[in-house]
């Protein structure tokens, strides 16, 4: 996704910016987990309720294993998550289901679209938190489940794929501009991208974001939808 020279960062820098990406993925992994459980509640069948309750649970194993990286590196989990807390919150309230179907998509768009700019921001880390990237954000079986799901629920009502559609879209410009402010306020550019703020970065951040759209249109289509 990054088409240039990775910088080298000194022992410091590489640190920081470790703690505040580990930061940002715990926190996100914990909300997914309280919010899955919460909408699992809501699922019309006992076979959906087990299966989003188990994607819930996959979360906050994801969330765990993060928690533990922070830790084992002798930092504060809460204090390295504390810096997201107010924009992944605004996230979720900005984003609230209006029912289980878009919760789902939620899921589907939100998981996936952050699950591709973490990996985008850890490719200037080194190979042991690229791995565990690759870890938490490796929910094959789960974006299935999900993908069919939506798939079967279109099938039965195509009325829902205006709906859906025009839902992914706003999840799509959510996230990408929570992820974006987060990538400003964090410095992640400055560790990413080598080289000071001007023209030719803001080109290169735009075309990481780019990707991410084409990501997005891509997964959409796999349900038949335009992004």
């Amino acid at each position: 996704m990054i088409e240039h020279p990775l910088p080298v960062l000194d022992a410091a820098t590489r640190e920081r910016f470790e703690t505040a990406l580990y930061g940002l993925m715990a926190y996100r992994e914990l909300t997914a987990f309280e919010r899955l459980s919460s909408d699992a509640r809501f699922s019309p069948t006992l076979a959906d309720r087990d299966a989003l309750a188990r994607l819930a649970v996959e979360e906050f194993r994801h969330y765990e294993l993060v928690r533990e990286r922070i830790a084992a590196a002798g930092r504060d989990p809460q204090a390295a998550m504390e810096p997201f807390v107010a924009s992944i919150d605004a996230l979720h309230e900005r984003t609230r289901p209006g029912d289980w179907f878009e919760s789902l998509m939620k899921a589907y768009v939100i998981d996936s679209v952050s699950g591709d700019f973490y990996q985008a921001i850890a490719l200037a880390l080194d190979e042991e938190a690229r791995v565990l990237v690759s870890e938490v954000q490796s929910m094959d079986a789960q974006t299935l489940w999900l993908l069919e799901r939506l798939r079967d629920a279109l099938g039965e009502d195509p009325r829902l794929g205006s709906r859906l559609a025009l839902w992914g879209r706003r999840l799509l410009g959510e996230a990408l501009t929570q992820a974006r402010r987060i990538g400003d306020r964090h410095a992640f550019w400055d560790n990413l991208i080598p080289m000071p703020p001007g023209p030719e970065r803001d080109a290169r951040v735009a075309k990481l974001f780019a990707r991410l759209v084409e990501n997005h249109s891509r997964r959409m289509g796999a349900l038949g939808l335009t992004a």
